[in-house]
């Protein structure tokens, strides 16, 4: 098969690959790599089997090898001019290839998360098909050998550069230096901070072509995650609570452990999009409350139709024993394992031991389903927060992941730069929660799921997303049902009777022309229920199924007759009144600015070291804020970030010495560390206490 692509539509390749091409190019040729990249990247680009062809020009014509969609050799990289191999096309086209790690790995999603995604859910080192359970690993060493030293030095160097330079400066040969020395950790066993490396270098290329999966949030989590494993490492054995080793080698290979008998419950499905990955993970719950994941996911060439692909992984069949059941199936049915493997995280595995057959599944509002709702919102963002800080491999699986109950508001400007976002009040609370798509891509369908419910305000949900560390209550939408109180009207969980209407009014029941509380009018819509069809058992997922305004209906408060959502609404003939929409809530009093350092910390990974030196008027500006809210640790550690982007050495000419941007990093590195923990203690307060989470915010910042 011959097919044309598009410029997006190069294959992946191996990082060590892209590190050893780039670095057989001369220093001339380094400094013209980025520019041949661009012009490659505007010829047409054909597919002819395991084969990627570019011509270069009337006689050069570049080859691609890339069995399975990944170059796994640089021998497979061929060239047809008369530097080849050490020619710039050879470099540029690895350059412009997405990274792949090897087949049995699965990329993380940011989006988890997102994500996953951020789906979220997967990080560089993990199988995407789990086989049998692996011998117990042997004893770690307590200390790193000279080879783990030498590699944990470079990588961190390597790292530094790439900070001080920044996304604007960090071109193809700065990023395969990253990859060489992540390459290097990996031959060594540094399996943890090798992964992150590739994150890194994986994100500062989605951020240089303007990809819309870049987000500089997760770039500056990424590099805080690289450089804060390789400071540990490097750092001596007195310090103080050092980090265990093991947990920042990190593995190769999830270890699974036999598990036996398993009854599962399917709870949800979501789709993975990442930029080398695709597929779809369920999520199934057990009758002790423990979250399991079944995966499928698989490497993808082309980012112009991975999103359908997304879509479309949620009808494949979920790959565990002999189960006949897609993913949407099974997040509606149930599972009767035997021989079940599991990892730490929660994944389960697909050996040839392991046997499954379908079996019932369980309504949200049964047990032991209905029991993750039970937690408070408190405790479950509390639980959240604390998963973050564990390594990926240590983390319990659904561990960022909250269940609530909630009522829509509608939609008001309280994102970003006053973006509307969706609001919904958690049930039993004044807590008022920003929904978000749980991811961001448009070809999927949470946003246009969430675009149709912020029509329906007044519906009563039973929700499942991700949580969105920011100030205010966030959280990234995944799957919504039913409430449990709703059996067959909307409002409330007595059955539906009707009333007889007296001939005369009386002084407790007005007339026609004097509505009541109860009765809808023109700034009081009419109540809205999810009505999904049976085959649906009540819940949506809503990154893989589209919501159509059928699903959203209004209920006669009598006959309980549905209507579509927008239909004018009966008037009520008595019986039980419609429960009033809530209020909706005011704009909640600024915060802290904890702005005025983060920034800083973006600016530094977007701009590099040399553009993170403004005016003595706007430092002492920036230290006057930060003081006067009580944040005297962020301003001392912005005055270090600024002193060290500008502490450079010059020669008797003027010329600026280059040096290893060690203390640039170590100051970035602690502002990075501060903003982390003071934004993970204001989420905190702002899901803490009902209509005080504001208050709870400003004053646990002015402690921090």
């Amino acid at each position: 098969m011959n097919a044309t692509t598009q410029e997006n539509g190069w294959p992946g390749v191996r990082p060590e690959v892209v590190a050893e091409v780039v670095s057989g190019l001369s220093a001339r040729l380094q400094k013209r790599l980025d520019g041949a990249a661009a012009k490659l990247a505007q010829r047409p680009l054909t597919r002819d089997g395991d084969e990627w062809r570019v011509q270069v020009d009337e006689e050069v014509l570049l080859v691609l090898d890339a069995p399975g969609g990944a170059v796994a050799d640089p021998a497979g990289v061929r060239c047809g001019c008369l530097l080849a191999p050490a020619c710039v096309h050879r470099a540029a086209a690895v350059s412009l290839c997405p990274l792949a790690e090897a087949t049995e790995d699965v990329a993380e999603a940011s989006d988890a998360a997102d994500a996953a995604a951020d789906a979220g859910a997967f990080e560089p080192g993990t199988p995407a098909t789990p086989a049998a359970p692996e011998p117990a690993p042997r004893p770690e060493p307590a200390a790193l050998t000279p080879p783990e030293l030498a590699a944990a030095r470079h990588l961190h160097r390597a790292a530094c550069a790439l900070l001080a330079a920044g996304v604007s400066g960090a071109g193809a040969v700065s990023q395969a230096e990253l990859l060489r020395a992540a390459h290097r950790a990996r031959v060594v066993g540094l399996y943890r901070p090798a992964a992150a490396a590739v994150t890194v270098v994986t994100r500062v290329r989605a951020a240089r072509s303007g990809a819309p999966e870049h987000r500089l949030a997760d770039l500056v989590s990424a590099l805080r995650e690289l450089l804060g494993l390789t400071v540990a490492l490097v750092a001596p054995l007195d310090v103080p609570d050092p980090t265990p080793l093991p947990a920042l080698r990190g593995t190769a290979r999830q270890a699974y452990a036999e598990e036996g008998g398993l009854r599962l419950y399917g709870l949800f499905a979501e789709p993975v999009l990442t930029a080398t990955h695709v597929g779809a993970v369920s999520w199934a719950v057990e009758a002790g409350r423990r979250l399991s994941t079944v995966a499928e996911v698989t490497p993808h060439g082309d980012a112009a139709t991975a999103a359908p692909l997304a879509l479309g992984a949620g009808s494949r069949t979920v790959r565990l024993g002999d189960a006949a059941l897609s993913h949407r199936e099974f997040s509606r049915a149930g599972l009767a394992v035997q021989g079940a493997t599991r990892s730490a995280t929660g994944r389960l595995g697909a050996g040839a031991s392991v046997r499954a057959v379908r079996a019932a599944g369980a309504d949200w509002t049964v047990e032991p389903v209905a029991r993750l709702w039970s937690e408070p919102p408190a405790a479950q963002v509390a639980r959240a927060l604390a998963a973050q800080e564990l390594p990926y491999e240590s983390r319990p699986a659904g561990s960022d992941l909250l269940f609530l109950d909630a009522t829509l508001l509608g939609t008001a400007p309280t994102g970003p730069g006053g973006a509307p976002q969706l609001l919904a009040r958690a049930a039993g609370s004044d807590l008022v929660v920003a929904l978000r798509p749980g991811h961001e891509h448009p070809d999927l369908a949470f946003r246009a799921n969430l675009a149709l419910l912020a029509t329906a305000p007044g519906l009563r949900l039973r929700l499942i997303g991700r949580l969105e560390r920011a100030d205010r209550p966030q959280l990234r939408l995944l799957a919504i049902g039913t409430p449990p109180d709703i059996p067959g009207r909307p409002g409330g969980d007595q059955p539906i009777t009707d009333q007889p209407v007296p001939d005369q009014p009386t002084a407790d029941q007005p007339t026609a022309d004097q509505p009541t509380a109860d009765q809808p009018t023109a700034d009081r819509p009419a109540p809205v229920r999810l009505a999904l069809a049976a085959d649906r058992a009540g819940r949506a997922n809503l990154g893989l199924e589209r919501l159509q305004t059928a699903d959203l209906q209004t209920a006669d408060l009598q006959t309980a007759d549905l209507q579509p959502a927008g239909t004018p609404p009966a008037a009520p003939r008595g019986g039980h009144p419609a429960e009033p929409l809530p209020e909706f809530p005011t704009a909640p009093p600024t915060g802290p600015p904890v702005h005025v350092l983060g920034r800083r910390v973006e600016q530094a990974v977007t701009t590099g070291r040399f553009a993170l030196a403004p005016s003595a008027a706007t430092a002492a500006a920036d230290r006057s804020l930060l003081r006067a809210a009580g944040l005297a640790t962020a301003a001392q550690l912005l005055d270090g970030l600024r002193a060290a982007a500008a502490d450079q050495r010059r020669d008797v000419f003027g010329r600026v010495v280059p040096d290893d941007h060690d203390a640039f990093a170590t100051a970035w590195l602690a502002a990075a560390d501060y903003t982390e923990a003071l934004a993970t203690a204001l989420c905190s307060a702002a899901w803490g206490a009902d209509g005080t989470a504001t208050e709870g915010a400003a004053q646990t910042a002015a402690r921090a």
